[in-house]
């Protein structure tokens, strides 16, 4: 009996253990889910630094077949000045054989014809963190477009300071066009491309953001706003004018051999325009590539006749669409994206394959080159052709890709 009595007791006590771990067991999940609620309702009540608009893309990604057949064209290549360039964006070259270029720390640099490399100068502050933290982009500058004028200056967008002129020799700098002074009233944040007419000495330049600036440049891709613009500036008068607005970040530029248009890329949206700048269509656009296989950067003329365009990040279609397809017509979803995720967390989202685009003068492409693995290269924003060589230049990558020929 009392052996009975002892097993009753001893069961009660293992099923009140387990009612009490059950009832803890529930409270904590229900506590869990408070928490996950409330957590869910503070990230839909922050606010979205973003405002985009719905776009519908004109349709999934052109097949890799034909002229955009994969290839290793770009792997046939080696890298300079690895750990020393950081970001060679664009470049120009003198009749002497230098080659200049800006990098993400703010500096300006020579690339002598022996592959010597000389720093010209930085466009703003001096300061350890020029490169490695983008909060100091403001302040150590971004050289973007270079060029070197009919007097042998180098012409400088820097993304933050606005238009320099630079002695190359010396490195003394000049402002032409501030930031803060913009076109029509409104400032400048971004500035990008650049081209120089050899005939008229005009600048033509694009500013890829009214708000954003190229720290937050996957901000600016993510929201895909038309807050863009594609400007001239005349070193004679000083007077500035606005080409075209409402662009969907407006990027690298290229005039024709004859200057009769301009090429420019909408990095965005994956399209280029054709702007004319004589005959009777000046002063209009039309589109001479859309739905492109990636996102453009520079478009630059080659030594034999073509134009040469650089593809930030391509846009295949594998498993499943693209991501920024698979976003942009919901703004809802980018909107709460832009909250959760960091920037550089969009990293892990961009494919290894650096991707090269040539097209004819009418804008038809005929050739591309591939880097499928990124062995040389993962990404191009310039293809610039001097004295037999083929520089690729890139936003972030800490060494310089050069190909020492060029296969048709």
């Amino acid at each position: 009996m009392k052996g009975a009595r002892l097993m009753t007791c001893t069961a009660a006590s293992h099923w009140g253990a387990i009612n009490i771990f059950w009832l803890h067991f529930w409270l904590g999940k229900k506590s869990l889910s408070v928490a996950l609620l409330a957590v869910a309702v503070g990230v839909y009540l922050l606010p979205s630094p973003i405002d985009p608009k719905p776009h519908v893309l004109k349709g999934p990604p052109p097949a890799l077949e034909g002229p955009l057949a994969v290839n290793t064209r770009l792997q046939k290549g080696r890298r300079l000045f690895a750990g020393k360039l950081h970001g060679p964006e664009s470049f120009t070259a003198d009749e002497e054989g230098n080659v200049y270029t800006g990098t993400v720390d703010g500096k300006l640099w020579r690339i002598g014809p022996d592959d010597s490399l000389t720093l010209i100068t930085h466009m703003g502050k001096n300061l350890p963190e020029c490169g490695f933290s983008t909060d100091y982009e403001p302040l150590c500058g971004r050289p973007h477009g270079v060029r070197l004028d009919r007097h042998g200056q180098l012409i400088v967008a820097d993304s933050y300071f606005g238009l320099h002129s630079v002695n190359p020799k010396t490195g003394d700098k000049t402002l032409l066009l501030a930031n803060s002074q913009g076109a029509d009233g409104v400032p400048f944040a971004f500035l990008n491309g650049l081209e120089i007419s050899s005939q008229t000495g005009i600048i033509y330049f694009t500013d890829s953001s009214s708000r954003w600036g190229r720290r937050h440049v996957k901000l600016e891709v993510i929201e895909l706003n038309s807050l863009g613009r594609l400007l001239s500036y005349d070193p004679q008068t000083g007077s500035v004018n606005v080409l075209l607005d409402s662009l969907y970040m407006p990027n690298g530029i290229v005039l024709s051999p004859d200057e009769h248009f301009l090429l420019l890329a909408e990095t965005s949206i994956g399209r280029i325009l054709r702007y004319w700048l004589k005959g009777p269509k000046a002063g209009t656009k039309e589109i001479v590539m859309d739905n492109m296989i990636g996102y453009p950067d520079n478009i630059r003329l080659s030594d034999h006749g073509t134009f040469l365009v650089g593809i930030t990040t391509p846009r295949f279609r594998r498993f499943m669409p693209p991501f920024l397809d698979m976003i942009a017509p919901y703004p809802a979803v980018k909107r709460f994206l832009a909250k959760v995720i960091p920037l550089s967390g969009y990293n892990l989202l961009l494919p290894r394959h650096a991707l090269v685009l040539e097209l004819g003068l009418d804008g038809e492409l005929v050739g591309t080159l591939h880097d499928p693995e990124g062995r040389l290269t993962r990404a191009v924003s310039d293809v610039f052709q001097h004295r037999g060589r083929t520089f690729l230049g890139s936003t972030d990558l800490p060494f310089l890709p050069v190909l020492e020929g060029w296969e048709s």
